[in-house]
């Protein structure tokens, strides 16, 4: 009969780390396919380590199942490290399949390891499945508007800049936006791409469009109304 004695005792904080853990797991499973299995361990008991997989049907693994003795062996490296980083080896399974595997420890409160994100790539997948994942026609892939580009800018005020001029060559040439709403709708989609989050970014924006801070804040305020 295997003790429930805690291996580690979790704060709240640690806690709350991991259950942020848990919950993104399952999103980094869909985004990177079924070729992949993603193990959640949490060391407060290593009896009932797992809490969370996805396609754990690989190993066989479900929350509540024990760690491994690989993954003791990967902690116990990371530890040892001062530097604490990942480990990324090449494995293989129960069957025989090669697998590329990461071990990355999970930080928790005073800087302890309060868990290990375990990741295998399955070799044995068929390429095919591997190259659905890019396909627009995936139904888990959204597409994503030919008008919309991710900005690798080098400061937040050339992000602002950069989002403003590409919103304001679409909003210009459309003539179903009269003159005097054009500066409007430029706020408005600057709004809805989280800009305004930004330190700032009004002043920021009311200078470029030449206008004043206090009618960006009309529209933005406006806007939140309606909301």
């Amino acid at each position: 009969m295997t003790s429930d004695k805690p291996y580690l005792v979790l704060t709240a904080a640690d806690k709350a780390i991991l259950e942020s853990y848990a919950a993104m797991v399952p999103n980094l499973g869909e985004y990177l396919g079924e070729g992949y299995e993603i193990i959640l361990h949490s060391l407060e008991n290593l009896h009932h380590s797992v809490i969370q997989t996805v396609n754990g049907h690989y190993s066989g693994r479900a929350n509540g199942a024990p760690i491994t003795d690989l993954a003791l062996s990967m902690l116990s490296q990371i530890e040892q490290d001062q530097s604490h980083t990942n480990i990324c080896y090449l494995n293989r399974s129960k069957s025989g399949v090669p697998l590329r595997s990461s071990t990355i420890p999970i930080f928790g409160e005073y800087q302890r390891i309060i868990g290990l994100l375990c990741i295998n790539f399955y070799t044995d997948i068929p390429f095919s499945s591997v190259l659905k994942k890019f396909s627009f026609e995936s139904t888990t892939v959204q597409p994503i508007s030919p008008e919309l580009r991710e900005n690798f800018a080098e400061s937040t005020d050339e992000l602002i800049e950069t989002a403003l001029m590409e919103i304001k060559s679409v909003i210009m040439e459309d003539r179903t936006i009269s003159s005097q709403n054009k500066n409007k709708e430029i706020i408005l989609e600057l709004y809805h791409r989280g800009i305004f989050n930004i330190k700032d970014s009004v002043i920021k924006v009311a200078a470029l469009l030449g206008i004043s801070k206090n009618t960006v804040y009309m529209h933005i305020r406006n806007l939140k109304t309606k909301e």
